[in-house]
């Protein structure tokens, strides 16, 4: 393999093809279903599926299939089959939804704006991870361009994963026998510690999120004469919380929620603080004076992938400060999201979050927890030595520094769904969300260099897959 050549080929494609379709991409409100009730009736994700199916369908890639299959009543899915050599498969794994707006963005930058600064390209969706179709067929033409082998490659880009990727459990089932039973599964909607070297993610958090309603009133009354009597909606939500969390220092008090922490992990850890130092918390945008939950690093990356935290995201039942009038108002609801350990089974969670919220209201008050996402967290398995050579090796060619791992704080509700159905299989997860890319907040951005170099070195994993495909996994 000419690794030069290689490159020159992502790198080009990147500036010639890739950011120009990512630039319109972004322009496109295709809000995952969550966020969007009409998202059907609004035709934007329809909108996004054109412009990234076009694409495909134009690339000179023989004998390339290329499939818009939407069941009935569910979010559409691109399936793309590749024909390669031998008899192995790789899945590549990829989802054109995308986060709401949010408040927050920079003066000349919106989350439906493309604004290219530099090497960065502002804008929802970019980095999370519209990117991933255009870089995995860019992976493959690099390899065909040069004459290089690969194995037969699945590529299924889903529109529901910011909701929990509830339909993909249908479309796997239904696409099982065209799916096969791939030996490697590479993932581009991940993070990565710094954008200076290739990062693989060894683990994922599980999720357990919904609506907490609390009720005191049937309508909003007179605070001077109600206070006093009638119990706030807001400070029972606040016991309620207590319950869950301790808010001095945020550790979540339910023992359910917490699992033995690999030593492996901490170890590796440990390794990350090496790499990264204060990194590991200084990429946030903190005010001025503003610290972080922990002083011990490793103990910041492992709050961070293996200890569950509580986030409440959204808020209904208070007016805006304009608006706030003298009102003991009737209801307070908010939107809780829960990260669990990656192990930790999500409906259990969920079940027991439900327990301890609804439990013996405070005041009698009326309580429900409305569970919303349940979505199972994720552990890789052991890599191949092959595999761990090729990582190695692709990020020492195309990056510089030799690779690193760490565990991710967000969830990927697929991997633990692939690896449930092929536990035999290699995972390769990784992506562009680096240092202040802020995936779901304000000023996403996608640093382009990255994204080329992550394309020359996943086709580096698919060569060497092929090559070494009848490797027998490690003892």
């Amino acid at each position: 393999m000419n690794s030069d050549k290689l490159y020159a080929f992502c790198d080009e494609t990147w500036e010639r093809q890739i950011v120009p379709q990512l630039i319109d991409y972004i322009k496109i409100p295709n809000k995952s279903p969550m966020f969007d009730a009409e998202w059907e009736h609004h035709g934007y994700m329809r909108e996004a599926l054109d412009l990234i199916e076009h694409w495909v369908r134009a690339q000179p890639i023989t004998g390339m299939q290329v499939e818009r299959i939407q069941m009935p009543g569910r979010t559409p899915l691109l399936f793309i089959d590749i024909p390669g050599k031998g008899d192995d498969t790789i899945l590549m794994y990829g989802h054109m939804d995308k986060q709401p707006e949010m408040v927050g963005w920079n003066t000349d930058l919106a989350a439906w704006k493309p604004v290219l600064i530099g090497d960065r390209l502002y804008g929802r969706g970019g980095a999370d991870d519209g990117y991933a179709t255009f870089a995995s067929l860019t992976a493959v033409m690099a390899l065909k361009e040069r004459g290089i082998d690969h194995s037969r490659v699945v590529v299924m880009i889903e529109a529901c994963e910011e909701s929990g990727s509830y339909d993909l459990p249908f479309y796997i089932n239904h696409l099982a026998n065209r799916i096969g039973t791939p030996s490697l599964v590479i993932c581009l909607d991940s993070g990565c510690g710094n954008y200076d070297q290739l990062w693989l993610t060894t683990s994922l958090r599980g999720l357990a999120g919904g609506k907490l309603k609390v009720k005191v009133l049937e309508e909003g009354v007179h605070s001077g004469d109600a206070s006093g009597i009638v119990p706030s909606s807001f400070r029972v939500l606040r016991q309620l919380l207590e319950r869950i969390e301790d808010a001095s220092t945020g550790r979540i008090k339910a023992d359910v929620l917490h699992v033995d922490i690999p030593a492996e992990r901490i170890a590796q850890a440990k390794e990350c603080v090496a790499v990264l130092g204060s990194h590991v918390y200084d990429k946030f945008p903190w005010p001025e004076g503003m610290r972080p939950m922990d002083e011990d690093l490793t103990q910041m990356v492992l709050n961070r992938t293996w200890e569950p935290t509580l986030s409440v995201t959204g808020v209904d039942g208070l007016p805006d400060l304009g608006s706030a009038g003298n009102v003991l108002r009737p209801q307070t609801s908010v939107m809780l999201s829960v990260r669990l350990p990656p192990t930790l089974d999500p409906v259990l969670a969920s079940s027991r979050l439900k327990q301890i919220l609804e439990k013996d209201p405070p005041y009698g008050a009326k309580v429900e927890f409305e569970v919303e996402k349940s979505s199972a967290g994720w552990a890789a398995p052991t890599l191949q030595p092959w595999l761990a050579d090729t990582i190695d090796t692709a990020s020492k060619t195309y990056f510089g520094p030799r690779s690193a791992a760490m565990g991710e704080g967000g969830t990927i509700p697929f991997m633990s769904m692939l690896q449930e159905r092929f536990p035999q299989s290699q995972f390769v997860v990784t992506g562009l969300l680096g240092p202040k890319s802020n995936a779901h907040g304000p000023n996403e951005f996608l640093h382009i260099p990255t994204g080329k170099k992550l394309t020359a070195a996943m086709a580096k994993v698919m060569s060497d897959h092929y090559v070494n495909r009848g490797t027998p996994a490690a003892a």
